[in-house]
């Protein structure tokens, strides 16, 4: 009984290191993508930052300077997605002229919506 009592502590230490592991570099990966706007690559998975507390990515279009503040958790890929790969399939709703969408540009990575909601396209929607 002991035993599986100190197990569990020592599974629940390594649950919250590695969070803690996690938080670290989405917060990273976001102070690098802020400050300097910085490379993209390497960056965390979408997994890694929901595990971290980074649950929200915000963006801003290239072409009209809009900014949305999107949730990880409803993003339609699996959680081993890099958050690099969503920047060429996230689209300008505002912009957008028939068949052709300005890119957007990733800031940061935040626990918490910034910025009010904003339709932004995704490429699987239903228009």
């Amino acid at each position: 009984m002991g035993a599986e009592i100190r197990a569990r502590g020592a599974r629940e230490a390594a649950q919250k290191a590695a969070r803690e592991a996690d938080r670290a570099e989405a917060h990273a990966w976001s102070v690098r993508m802020e400050g300097y706007g910085g490379a993209a690559q390497p960056s965390p998975t979408i997994g890694q930052c929901i595990s971290g507390g980074l649950g929200w990515l915000e963006v801003e279009c290239n072409r009209c300077k809009t900014r949305a503040s999107l949730p990880l958790d409803a993003i339609r890929r699996t959680r081993d997605t890099p958050i690099w790969k969503l920047e060429a399939s996230l689209k300008c709703r505002s912009c957008r002229k028939g068949r052709s969408s300005p890119p957007v540009r990733m800031i940061k990575l935040t626990e918490a919506r910034e910025i009010t909601p904003y339709k932004w396209v995704h490429p699987d929607e239903e228009r």
